[in-house]
Parts: structure tokens; C-alpha cells; sequence
């Protein structure tokens, strides 16, 4: 009998009937697969145009002054959460964004997390500047490596062997990878040594992020808002340092509009990608949105290598796609181990929010 009403529910719900969402609003099976389907989509629009737009920033010959381009979006992002709180006071109805203050004492709080954040966007651009787009899912894919060592360095938590055996595809698939691109006469070994301490700096990331969450009651707009004003200033001695100011002065198309249009949308894509991720997260699931990530780091390898019109080997391939399987592995047996525990899936959502594609990072 139950099994009967579980069949005649499926089909009510397949043929439209009204269903009630996780807000408590009544809405079709047809709606509800249109509006998941919108979000994936823009989830991909974006995360794949940010990677492209960064990469062709951070590819120009006549401005080598990558410090300078990711210090340039991390203060189009500080703008752009001035200007949702705005917008948040005037249309309360369309946008939901926290109103935040700045406090000394916070950002201070806040620190120790943005120096972690400088690192990773730095050396992720500047991985991304090395090895292109097509080899970008390889370069930085020690991430989940990362996480594991970390976790149990820093926090002490183990990992089941079976997700340890995930890591080691992972770490096949990343060596596979070098080895291929070696073969081909492409390989960047400073691109590859910033992937790796790029993925080092995700998996510090999320452990600090979990850190100092309590001390911006836990909203990742606030956070994203004080590690970006932190990161502005941060970057300013370093562009100093560095000798990028002389750089940037001569640049022939430093008064160029277009230029500067180019700078700002990456911004821009840097700072939606945090707002789509969350989407995404919230329509789906965390494990739903990680298949998506590996789906859409796929699409965006293939495209990369038909737009360079490049010629791949079979092994190359393969090096992706124990890359792109082994990490998806991995965060399947992980969420069935979290859903094992009464707070599991909760950790596990904040767990692939917070290190996956957040602003500035076109993970």
C-alpha cells in the first residue's frame, strides 16, 4: 500500500501536481526543476567567465602586475557590498544583504584569515597567469589533499582510509598531469609550485574561516566584506614591494576605458561567484553542488583546450579526469561519513562553501 502511494505521489508530482518547497511555498515539479536548472546554469556562466576573464587579465604581456589586478577586484568587491547594503535599505524586498559597520576590533579579529586569503587568490592567479586555463584544473587540484593533511595536522581529525585512497588518485592524476604537460613542452614548473601552494592556501583557508566565523556572527557576506578591505590594505606594500608601481605607470593603456571595464567585471564575477556558489548550494545540495563543480571544471578544460585549438593525449585526458573523478569520490564518501552524525550535513555544507569557489578564487 505505501509503496502504492509512493508511486501515484511520484507520478502526481512528475505531471506538475503542487508541491511545497523547503520555504513552505506551493510550487510545481516543473518550476521547482526550472529554477534549480537557472541556478546551475548561472553558477557555470559565471565561475567558467571568471576563470576566462582572469586568465586573460593576468595573460597581458604589456602589465605584469598581478598583485595589482586581484588588489584592483578585492576593491571592486569592498564596493560592491557597500552598494548591496544600500540597495538592501532601499528594496528590502529584493535583496537580503546583512548591513555591516566597520569595526577595528573585528577586522583585527578578522587578520590572521586575510593574510591566509591574500595568499590564495595571489597564488592562484598567478598559477592560472602560468599554466592557462586548460591545465588549471590539474594545477590546482591538491586542494582536497590539502584538507586532508590539515585537518589532521592543525585539528587533529582522521580520515577513513577510503577517502585517503581518494587523495591518492587525486595525487596520480596531478603527477600524470605534470608528467603529460612536461612531455608536451608546456609544463611551468612555477606555475605548478604556485597551484600547489595555491591549493595549500584553500584547505588554511576553510580552517581559519571556520575560526574566526564566530567573530562576524557567522555571515559570510560580513567576512567577505572585512577580508576584502584587510586584503586592500595588505596588498598595498607588497604591489610596493614587488616594484609593480613602476610597472603600472608605464603601462600605454593605463587611461583606456576598456581596460579598466575589463578590470572591474572581473571584480564584479569575482564577488558573484561567492552569491552563486550559495545558490547553488541551497536550491541542490553541498554534494550536488560539488558534481557540479567537477562537471563544470570539465566543460571548462575542454573548452579551453578547442579555444587554443590544442592538441591533448589520450594520457593527458586521463590525468583530468582521475583529477576530476577522484575529487568527486572524495566528497561522496565524505557526506555519507557526515551524514552519519547529527550535525553532518551542516558541517558539510559550511565545509564546501567556504573552500570551493569563493570570491577572487575561480576554483
Amino acid at each position: 500500500m505505501n509503496r502504492t502511494q509512493l508511486k501515484r505521489s511520484s507520478i502526481l508530482r512528475m505531471a506538475g501536481v503542487e508541491m511545497v518547497n523547503r520555504d513552505g511555498i506551493e510550487e510545481t515539479f516543473l518550476l521547482r526543476a526550472a529554477r534549480i536548472a537557472a541556478v546551475v546554469a548561472m553558477y557555470w556562466f559565471v565561475s567558467i567567465t571568471m576563470v576566462f576573464l582572469n586568465n586573460h587579465l593576468l595573460d597581458n604581456h604589456d602589465l605584469d602586475a598581478p598583485l595589482f589586478v586581484t588588489f584592483y577586484q578585492c576593491v571592486v568587491t569592498v564596493v560592491l557590498c557597500w552598494l548591496m547594503q544600500l540597495l538592501s535599505a532601499v528594496c528590502p524586498q529584493l535583496i537580503d544583504f546583512p548591513s555591516v559597520k566597520f569595526d577595528v576590533k573585528t577586522s583585527r579579529e578578522v587578520l590572521p584569515l586575510s593574510v591566509v586569503f591574500i595568499s590564495m587568490i595571489t597564488f592562484n592567479n598567478l598559477c592560472l597567469k602560468h599554466v592557462g586555463v586548460a591545465f588549471y584544473t590539474v594545477g590546482r587540484s591538491l586542494s582536497t589533499v590539502f584538507n586532508v593533511l590539515l585537518s589532521y595536522v592543525v585539528l587533529r581529525q582522521t580520515t577513513s582510509f577510503k577517502a585517503i585512497s581518494c587523495c591518492g588518485i587525486i595525487l596520480g592524476g596531478f603527477w600524470l598531469g605534470v608528467d603529460q604537460e612536461g612531455i608536451a613542452g608546456s609544463l611551468s614548473w612555477s606555475g605548478v609550485f604556485f597551484g600547489v601552494v595555491a591549493s595549500a592556501c584553500v584547505s588554511l583557508n576553510a580552517i581559519f574561516t571556520k575560526k574566526v566565523m564566530p567573530a562576524v556572527d557567522a555571515n559570510i557576506w560580513k567576512l567577505s566584506y572585512y577580508n576584502n578591505i584587510n586584503a586592500c590594505i595588505l596588498f598595498l606594500p607588497l604591489i610596493l614591494v614587488f616594484g609593480e608601481v613602476g610597472r603600472i605607470t608605464r603601462f600605454s593603456r593605463l587611461t583606456d576605458l576598456w581596460f579598466w571595464a575589463m578590470m572591474t567585471l572581473g571584480g564584479v564575477f569575482g564577488f558573484a561567484i561567492g552569491y552563486v556558489t550559495g545558490l547553488q548550494i541551497k536550491y541542490t545540495s553541498p554534494l550536488t553542488h560539488n558534481v557540479s563543480g567537477t562537471a563544470k571544471a570539465c566543460a571548462q578544460t575542454v573548452i579551453a583546450v578547442l579555444y587554443n585549438s590544442s592538441s591533448k593525449t589520450v594520457l593527458w585526458w586521463t590525468s583530468n579526469m582521475l583529477v576530476l573523478g577522484g575529487s568527486s569520490a572524495y566528497t561522496w564518501i565524505k557526506s555519507r561519513e557526515m551524514k552519519m552524525t547529527p550535525s553532518g550535513p551542516q558541517d558539510f555544507a559550511k565545509e564546501k562553501l567556504i573552500p570551493g569557489e569563493k570570491a577572487n578564487t575561480g576554483v
